[in-house]
């Protein structure tokens, strides 16, 4: 089943946000008050639809608590933002990432529940779409539109064994080229060497591959 997001806000942000989601398969609905924004996504996007967002009733109106997850991306109306923030949690959105105009609007956002807060002039909007789309990610480095670097958790039934024992390339159609624990990164990992547990894997390969080993993480 594919995982649903609404994005709120359709600035150069919510719109790149908005669009790699339903490129990473995702079903999206996008949302802003502004119909020239709303008519220039519509074709990108499952559902586009011009409201209100500072009003609870125009959030809870979108099926909010079946969702997998909300971008809040207003920063520049704090009172749409921390609305919707604070709707979206009500409603039982297990994951909600709100941009901040500055760290007293963070705090806030943190302190109603925002599961990730980020500022879009340090973050594009396609990278935090990609980090989002499964929890195992722990970062996405695209380096064309068909290949990128990835980091993600250690699948927990690959603890104890090795990289040569389960031959990462032939089964799964992506290279491991470093492994990360903490702050110590090993480039060269030795592929006879036992992994550990809460070791992070660099992958590097195709976006479809790196997709479907994605999938393949979150069902073991």
């Amino acid at each position: 089943m594919k995982k649903q997001y609404a994005v709120f806000g359709l600035g150069s942000f919510g719109e790149s946000a908005a669009i790699t989601l339903q490129g990473l398969g995702c079903d999206v609905i996008a949302v802003d008050n502004h119909m020239e924004r709303i008519e220039e996504i519509s074709k990108y996007v499952s559902y586009a639809m011009k409201a209100d967002i500072e009003d609870p009733e125009v959030i809870r109106s979108l099926g909010t608590r079946n969702l997998d997850g909300v971008i809040v991306a207003i920063a520049d109306n704090m009172e749409a933002s921390i609305m919707a923030t604070l709707v979206s949690k009500d409603e039982g959105v297990p994951y909600v990432l709100a941009k901040a105009k500055n760290e007293l609007h963070a705090t806030v956002l943190r302190k109603i529940g925002a599961d990730s807060v980020i500022f879009p002039e340090k973050e594009a909007g396609s990278q935090v779409a990609k980090s989002i789309v499964s929890s195992s990610f722990a970062d996405w480095v695209a380096l064309s539109p068909e290949y990128s670097v990835m980091e993600m958790v250690l699948p927990e039934t690959w603890i104890g064994k090795s990289l040569e024992e389960l031959n990462v390339r032939r089964n799964h159609g992506v290279n491991v080229i470093g492994l990360r624990e903490g702050d110590d990164v090993d480039v060269t990992p030795d592929p006879r060497k036992p992994l550990k547990r809460d070791m992070i894997l660099i992958l590097i390969g195709a976006n479809a591959d790196l997709k479907k080993f994605a999938k393949y993480e979150k069902n073991e």
